[in-house]
């Protein structure tokens, strides 16, 4: 009778442990990685004038960073803070006009992932909205100036917005140790708002975990 109750008390213990163990999540995540977006111009064959120089879908490079609060080992509350740039230069006639753009996303949402501290393989899905920054800084050569504008020339010409956006996605973390996962992927659907057109965007990144 002892021993049966010594080993009742036995199984029950670790059966609690083990499911202790198997429930303890991370409570924090911050990442940080690259990324790169393919950014909708609205540019297309209609606007022959534009789409040689600029076309449909232009490659922008960045940064991705974000900071996810757990609530479970299943859900965590995230904020998402990218920026992506490009640079181009396209010539008018014998000139050339420079062309800097930049796309700023700030955005907050849920991340549904396995937190679990023994997870390996970790696939996360995630639909944050928020808001994005644009911006176009348009910098005419000397050359263009007396082609083009009669004296005096523009130098340059800035224009900006700000509109709602969102990134709504999926990706897979893998543990690379108790600290440090390694962000093997991220995609998302980074719609924007922007200088009154809807662009769909598609951005996709890599990059390290901290918990």
């Amino acid at each position: 009778m002892r021993k049966s109750l010594f080993l009742a008390i036995l199984i029950v213990s670790c059966a609690s442990v083990g499911f202790a163990q198997s429930t303890d999540y991370n409570k924090v995540d911050v990442y940080v990685g690259y990324s790169h977006n393919r950014v909708d111009t609205g540019i297309d064959d209609s606007e022959p004038e534009l789409s040689d120089v600029i076309n449909e879908r232009e490659g922008f490079h960045g940064f991705n960073t974000s900071i996810t609060g757990n609530l479970s080992r299943y859900v965590g509350i995230k904020g998402d803070f990218a920026g992506h740039f490009k640079k181009k230069t396209f010539p008018i006639g014998t000139a050339q006009v420079d062309l800097d753009s930049s796309i700023f996303n700030l955005l907050g949402g849920v991340q549904l992932k396995d937190n679990s501290t023994e997870t390996t393989f970790k696939p996360f899905a995630q639909f944050l909205v928020g808001v994005a920054h644009g911006r176009n800084k348009v910098d005419f050569s000397a050359d263009v100036c007396a082609a083009v504008f009669p004296s005096p020339c523009p130098a340059d010409f800035t224009d900006t917005d700000t509109g709602l956006a969102g990134a709504f996605g999926a990706g897979l973390d893998i543990r690379a140790s108790r600290r440090v996962d390694i962000r093997v992927v991220q995609a998302d659907y980074n719609p924007t708002r922007l200088f009154g057109e809807t662009q769909h965007n598609f951005r996709i990144g890599a990059g390290i975990v901290f918990r």
